[in-house]
């Protein structure tokens, strides 16, 4: 199993999927509790939800479980949200506060440190090589993070998610034309509901990449994932017909990034 994959294209914008995967090696998925071998957490379904909605957009996804390592997080370990809930480098419970690992079976510091190696710094790399790719082409580069969650975990948020949550950690990883091009046509959706920086301000690969005088930027879409699958639970099907309107705010979203960053106005 490969770590991660690349779809190359000739587009200003990459978007990141690092927690699609539902890979894990055998040994690690022996040591899950049966909380944990349900994998909950994934971003079902991420890289069908986005797929041919820009043509020439390059992709870059994990293909290792987030409970592996979660590859949006700080490589150091360092919390994205102190004070808050949430979960870790190589995280030990599930969003909803549970354990996912059998009694004894969490890993060690030398396991995360084996983990990070193997799974996190591949990906992160190979995100390095795109967005230098991209920017070389384009003299500017826009990683779009994709991420999805359900719309309602008490452990980590009150309350039920809009549709699209949108980050940029309070401005920093992009110029204020990039934000106002994702957030329009979700501000236009109806019934869906849009927050810019609310409960996700955006990950470590959003805050670690989005450097907009180096002509790098970047944003996280957080999306409730209500808004493309038939039910938030076990087996977490793909619903075509509830995934169709997302798919056309999520198409004019890139289609803006797209143009924003060929027209030479980010430069």
């Amino acid at each position: 199993m490969n770590v991660f994959e690349v779809e190359r294209g000739d587009s200003p914008i990459v978007l990141g999927q690092p927690h699609g995967g539902t890979w894990l090696p055998d040994d690690l998925t022996a040591r899950l509790n049966e909380n944990g071998r349900s994998l909950a957490d994934t971003d079902w379904h991420i890289t069908r939800l986005y797929d041919g909605l820009l043509d020439g957009a390059t992709v870059v996804r994990s293909n290792v479980h987030r409970y592996a390592i979660d590859a949006n997080r700080d490589p150091a370990g360092v919390s994205l949200y102190p004070g808050q809930n949430t979960t870790s480098l190589c995280p030990v419970t599930d969003f909803d506060g549970n354990p996912i690992w059998a009694e004894g079976q969490e890993p060690s510091e030398d396991e995360i440190l084996a983990r990070r190696d193997a799974f996190h710094a591949p990906y992160h790399a190979a995100l390095v090589e795109e967005i230098a790719r991209v920017k070389a082409r384009h003299g500017v580069a826009i990683l779009y993070d994709c991420h999805s969650i359900r719309s309602t975990i008490p452990f980590l948020f009150e309350g039920k998610l809009p549709v699209f949550s949108i980050g940029t950690n309070n401005g920093a990883t992009c110029a204020a034309r990039i934000q106002c091009g994702t957030a329009d046509p979700c501000l236009k959706t109806e019934g869906a509901g849009t927050v810019i920086n609310g409960r996700f301000k955006g990950g470590w690969t959003t805050r670690h990449y989005g450097r907009p005088e180096t002509g790098v930027h970047a944003i996280q879409m957080e999306l409730a994932q209500r808004a493309y699958l038939a039910d938030e639970a076990a087996p977490w099907s793909y619903c075509t017909t509830t995934a169709q309107p997302t798919r056309a705010t999520l198409r004019r979203v890139l289609t803006n990034l797209d143009r924003l960053a060929r027209s030479g106005a980010l430069i």
